[in-house]
């Protein structure tokens, strides 16, 4: 399994916890789980293989920190999304910038431009380009108004 396939894993998991009051943590062991990636092999390209233990760590981080962090993250959604509400920006959209924001702030290893460009990536499979170009304008806005603070 790649980066980006583990990252698009996360984005989903991401995505189910914004429908679910459950434990990050269960639905995390559920979704990780082999029973989960031989019961989807067939139907989802993204669960073809399972993902190693450095992947598996990886989307762990991703989910968690994500919800670690999520007021955080959501303000800066929020103070750049110019009108709209976190909650008006469609579902996998929100989960798209939550990972991309969680991958540059706080995982050393994960150049901006490639958490930037992966997020886009991920989502010109799931939304119009309309809704791309709003994601991508949100991401390109917050982090440089952090490389350039006043």
């Amino acid at each position: 399994m790649t980066r980006a396939t583990a990252r698009e894993i996360a984005v989903q998991i991401c995505f189910e916890l914004d429908f679910h009051a459950g434990d990050a943590e269960e639905i995390l062991k559920d979704r990780l789980s082999n029973e989960r990636f031989t019961q989807l092999k067939d139907e989802v390209d993204l669960y073809e293989s399972r993902p190693s233990a450095k992947q598996a760590a990886y989307i762990r981080d991703v989910v968690l920190g994500v919800r670690d962090h999520l007021a955080e993250i959501d303000s800066d959604i929020a103070a750049h999304s110019h009108g709209w509400s976190v909650n008006r920006i469609s579902g996998i959209a929100r989960s798209v910038l939550r990972v991309a924001i969680f991958e540059c702030r706080y995982l050393e290893d994960v150049p901006q431009g490639a958490a930037i460009n992966e997020a886009i990536r991920i989502l010109k499979d799931y939304e119009d380009p309309d809704v791309v170009s709003f994601v991508n304008g949100i991401l390109g806005s917050i982090f440089r108004e952090e490389e350039n603070p006043e």
